[in-house]
């Protein structure tokens, strides 16, 4: 037998066996870790002996600080310190870790054959972990973590940290190590990298008031001085602070960061910043509005009171000086320089435009440019530089304008996290490369979003996993607002830029599964998974700050109701499983999960009762006032909740990170403080008397009073519906009702009662044995305190099929509607294909058209791929199909965003869902529309010529296309967010509504 083979065999079962021991790979990835002795492994940690850290004094500074790191981390684990040694010395077991051609250590391991460097030297940020017999005289074994260079070595290092278990969010959000006695390490050669994106970071961008409160609370403020120039009062985001951001990002196998600068100077807040995030390895950048690593705060603490915001026209000579000096003072540390300029504040650099700029800026670009080849490097290919297309530096681009091949392309999203442009063919060959800036917060139109974590991870996969398909893979960068609170978000961010083919469709529910475990263990990291997955979703369904009393139905498919009881099942249920989990767990698990959930969840049941109070106020209930009531009391337990989380919550160690107001927003603008004034509280005075009032579902009327005549939704056989209705008091006197239907098949489950401050509700059900074939009518009567109303009932029983033998999705009240992962046959061709995203959009999953980049559009019916749905409709004649799709945008330069659909043989509709020269500017109100919905609606109509069976069909024609629900209108669609849940569908293997 190969020995190879049995080998590999036996690690492979050394390795099930270390899995199912409790070893936490790192995520996404294999481990290399046991909590119990494994055949060959080696023992980090073994019941009180840990083996010692070899680090050469004179390896990289970063890599001779992380073995301190590694140090600690062992310590958490097993609570023994091991030593770091910086010499060599006689011990049965030794960690070395080192850099090739940096450490002699590890180079004197090479020369003597016992590591073969070969696969390692030279490459990116790379590292390998391999146990080592008789490394040295006097060491029996030796566990090395060799990188190829100095951020490889940190990664290797911070690696093994994880998979012993400390998260890379230990401090960041209080997550505990599990304890153990042993730690043993699998012996084969385990080899990282290099990553697919050169350069990962994040933005701490729109810190206030969070994060700069947080700041100034625990770090105080920079000192006041003259040279330079800085005021009083500046949080101080100093290296203290930072060097808890640099570790994160490296324990994230990130390397790259544009400090925070709304009120700050990294490199003049505190000279030592930038020196340590050299020695740490982090890459230093600045944000694409301030150009050659300059805060915009250096110029207008020296000059905005003389000179005002910079202005190129007027002050060339003195910004080139402003950025050679910058240039100068950075030069020897490891950074990427923001070409470019744009005006103070994240505004354009002038007004007019392209036309009017476009030569000034590319002389800004070549000055720049030049400075660098004087200061940095003649060879400019070795210098990195960046454009950033944010916003409208595109429009400069797309009107002609280019950078030097050299200068990667870095393209942003519409700042809601779709990608507005990828690279080209031909620009995928630039030496400089492309990247993508992205983002998780946002202040701006429509409106901010900063409060809490409201991102899709669905999403985020689709769109990142487009970019590095087209190539855009040498930068990405994330706004992550104030940082905390943006844990799972911004690690699943690096984990895809770090290897973005090893995240697929299924990434965002791989992902929080193995998060969880991680975080909390394997007991119930399934259940908490679970829990995650569905409020992630839920809160993206629409941003908290973008909810409204007007956002869900309260009267059609009992939509806000609907949602309100969600999120008090989810937050209960959080509530339950987190006095299941250890104590030393609750803290990183409030933080991370409960708080969110109950957070989220007051908001959206303030928004809905407010909306009730309005809807009661136009019928004239007497309960209106005690919705009001209702309303000011989930705000005040908002205050509390955020309150407690500042003040109480771990002690007070997280303080001021609720300091963002989310309630009360009328435009793009945070309201100073969290307000009810946008949100009118009705309390109309109750007249002495006994009056009857009654709502129904599906309408805002109410009886008596309406001019329309009251019916409720239709009811059918195969639906099987029971509807609803209100009895309420005008009044303050109780009053009895009675309720009378017109004929026996109409079952009313209370035929009289009792009204007083409480209203009534009432189900209806149908005695289908009772009703003829065909459709029928009927009514009931409603009386009491002196009126009577009459409620039309009409009900359709289906000749040909019944419940049990019907097949696909059944019409309900005039509507089909799908969720597109439930489709009856699905085609796919070479070259196209539609692939299921799971948790992607508002309800339950999406479906993204797929092709090579570049394959010119699908033909329906000839090469493209294909989805079908089987249906039953009652009637016959016009019905139009509203595609919900993601928002995504014409990412491809001219390219529209197209699908194709038919029902049964009619000839494929081609529909264009975003035309190729679609332009936020120019179409504001529906990007907004579909940024603020995180969806777009798309209708094609059509005629179906007989009741009974039918076939929808949906060819993929562009790529990017995502279906999140498909709605077939038969007239029966009624206004609500999310659209009408599914309805039942019925096949061979499963039958669901």
């Amino acid at each position: 037998m190969n020995p190879q083979r049995v080998a590999r065999a036996i690690f492979g079962l050394i390795a099930c066996m270390a899995a199912t021991l409790g070893a936490r790979a790192a995520l996404g990835e294999r481990t290399s870790v046991s909590f119990e002795p494994v055949v060959g492994g080696f023992p980090l940690a073994d019941h009180g002996a840990v083996a010692p850290l070899l680090v050469d004094p004179n390896d990289w500074p970063g890599v001779v600080r992380v073995a301190s790191d590694l140090q600690a981390d062992v310590e958490r684990v097993c609570g023994v310190k091991p030593a770091v040694l910086q010499g060599q010395v006689p011990a049965p077991a030794l960690v070395i870790v080192g850099t090739f051609g940096k450490s002699s250590f590890i180079e004197q391991l090479v020369r003597d054959g016992r590591i073969d460097d070969s696969k390692i030297r030279g490459k990116w940020e790379s590292w390998v972990t391999q146990v080592v017999e008789h490394p040295f005289p006097g060491v029996e074994r030796a566990l090395v973590i060799a990188g190829s260079d100095k951020r490889g070595t940190i990664y290797g290092t911070y690696n093994l940290s994880e998979e012993i278990g400390v998260s890379p969010w230990y401090w960041w959000a209080d997550v505990p190590a599990t304890r153990h006695d042993g730690i043993f390490v699998l012996p084969e050669p385990d080899l990282h990298g290099p990553p697919r994106v050169k350069y990962r970071g994040i933005f701490l961008n729109d810190e206030a008031p969070d994060l700069s409160n947080w700041v100034k609370e625990k770090f105080g403020t920079v000192p006041v001085g003259t040279n330079p120039p800085i005021p009083e009062g500046i949080a101080n985001y100093g290296h203290q602070f930072y060097s808890r951001v640099f570790e994160v990002i490296l324990r994230l196998r990130g390397n790259y960061l544009w400090p925070a600068m709304w009120n700050n100077a990294f490199n003049e807040d505190d000279p030592a910043n930038a020196a340590l995030a050299d020695e740490y390895g982090v890459v230093m950048g600045t944000s694409h509005q301030e150009p050659m690593l300059r805060a915009q705060k250096e110029w207008d603490r020296r000059y905005d009171a003389t000179l005002g915001h910079w202005n190129y026209s007027r002050d060339a000579d003195l910004l080139q000086s402003f950025w050679r000096d910058g240039v100068r003072r950075n030069h020897a540390f490891e950074s990427i320089y923001t070409l470019g300029l744009r005006g103070a504040n994240d505004t354009e650099m002038a007004p007019g435009g392209p036309a009017a700029n476009r030569a000034m800026l590319e002389g800004i670009v070549a000055t720049q440019r030049e400075i660098l080849r004087k200061e940095v490097n003649p060879d400019l290919s070795q210098v990195p530089q960046m454009w950033c297309l944010y916003k409208e530096v595109q429009e400069y681009y797309e009107s002609g304008m280019r950078a030097p091949d050299d200068v990667t392309l870095l393209w942003a999203d519409d700042n809601w996290g779709d990608l507005r442009r990828v690279p080209t063919a031909d620009e995928r060959s630039r030496s400089g490369g492309a990247g993508v800036y992205y983002h998780f917060d946002y202040v701006g139109d429509p409106r901010n979003y900063k409060w809490i974590d409201a991102n899709s991870l669905a999403k985020t996969w689709d769109q990142l996993s487009l970019a590095a398909s087209y190539g855009a893979d040498r930068l990405w960068i994330v706004n992550v607002g104030h940082f905390k609170g943006y844990e799972r978000p911004t690690e699943f961010f690096m984990r895809l830029a770090w290897a973005p083919k090893e995240w697929g469709p299924d990434s965002a529910e791989r992902f929080i599964r193995l998060w969880a475990e991680r975080e909390f263990g394997s007991e119930h990291a399934a259940e908490i998974a679970k829990l995650v997955e569905r409020l992630t979703m839920m809160n993206s369904r629409r941003k908290p700050e973008l909810l409204g009393p007007e956002t869900y139905s309260l009267v059609d498919y009992s939509e806000a109701n609907s949602i309100v009881a969600e999120y008090a099942s989810l937050a209960g249920q959080v509530r339950r499983l987190q006095l299941h989990l250890p104590e030393a767990q609750r803290d990183a698990f409030y933080e991370m999960v409960a708080f969110p959930a109950k957070a989220t969840s007051i908001v959206n049941a303030l928004y809905t009762v407010a909306a009730r109070n309005a809807l009661y106020a136009r019928q004239g209930r007497a309960s209106t006032a005690t919705q009001a009531s209702e309303a000011r009391m989930l705000f005040k337990q908002d205050h509390d909740l955020m309150a407690s989380y500042n003040t109480k919550f771990a002690g007070g160690r997280w303080d001021h990170f609720m300091d963002q107001s989310h309630i009360g927003y009328t435009g793009w603008r945070d309201p100073p403080e969290n307000t009810l004034a946008p949100i009118p509280l009705e309390e109309p005075p109750v007249a002495h008397v006994a009056k009857m009032g009654i709502a129904i579902e599906g309408s805002e009327e109410a009886w008596p009073g309406s001019q329309a005549s009251p019916a409720l939704p239709l009811f059918d056989s195969i639906n099987v519906q029971t509807h609803h209705f209100y009895v309420f008091d005008r009044g303050d006197i109780p009053f009895a009702y009675t309720v009378t239907p017109s004929t026996p098949w109409i079952v009313v489950d209370k035929a009289a009662g009792t009204v007083n401050q409480y209203d009534q509700l009432l189900f209806v059900s149908v005695n289908w044995a009772a009703v003829p074939v065909g459709r029928t009518k009927g009514s009931f009567q409603v009386t009491g305190a002196g009126e009577s109303v009459e409620v039309a009932v009409e009900v359709v029983k289906d000749p040909d099929v019944t419940r049990s033998t019907v097949r696909g999705f059944v019409e309900n009240g005039g509507v089909v509607s799908i969720e597109p992962e439930h489709f009856s046959a699905s085609t796919s061709q070479p070259g196209s294909r539609w692939t299921r995203i799971a948790g992607y959009g508002r309800t339950l999953s999406g479906m993204r058209a797929e092709a090579a980049p570049d394959a010119p559009p699908a033909v329906p019916g000839t090469d493209a791929a294909c989805l079908e749905y089987k249906f039953y409709l009652f009637g016959q004649g016009p019905v139009s199909v509203d595609a919900i799709l993601g928002p995504t945008l014409n990412f491809v330069p001219g390219r529209p965003l197209r699908y194709a659909v038919a029902i049964d043989d009619e000839a494929p509709q081609v529909v264009t869902a975003v035309p190729g020269d679609f332009n936020m500017k120019r179409s504001r109100a529906d990007w907004e529309r579909s940024v603020e919905d995180n969806a777009r609606t798309v209708i094609s109509s059509h005629t179906v010529a007989h009741a009974g069976y039918h076939i929808l069909k949906i060819w993929a024609v562009d790529p990017g296309i995502v279906l999140q629900k498909l709605i077939i209108d038969a007239g029966g669609l009624r206004p609500s967010y999310l659209g009408p849940p599914e309805s039942l569908l019925v096949t061979d293997k499963r039958h669901s509504s």
